[in-house]
């Protein structure tokens, strides 16, 4: 086996980039709604600021248009 060194890696930049060609669904609002709520009733300090900062963004006109 033979080693080459330094291992290359991507740097943040390719991979944003690389991240941006691909679009992902965005969930629903009811869907994100019930998971805040879910993530509520949990007690869930992380997962209510995740979910509440989701649907903000899903509800949000995209900008620029």
């Amino acid at each position: 086996m033979t080693a080459k060194w330094p291992v290359r890696r991507p740097t943040e930049h390719a991979a944003l980039r690389a991240v941006c060609r691909s679009a992902r669904p965005t969930p629903s609002v009811p869907a994100l709604m019930a998971a805040l709520l879910d993530a509520n009733e949990r007690r869930d300090r992380e997962g209510v600021c995740l979910a509440a900062h989701r649907v903000v963004r899903a509800a949000a006109p995209e900008v620029g248009e």
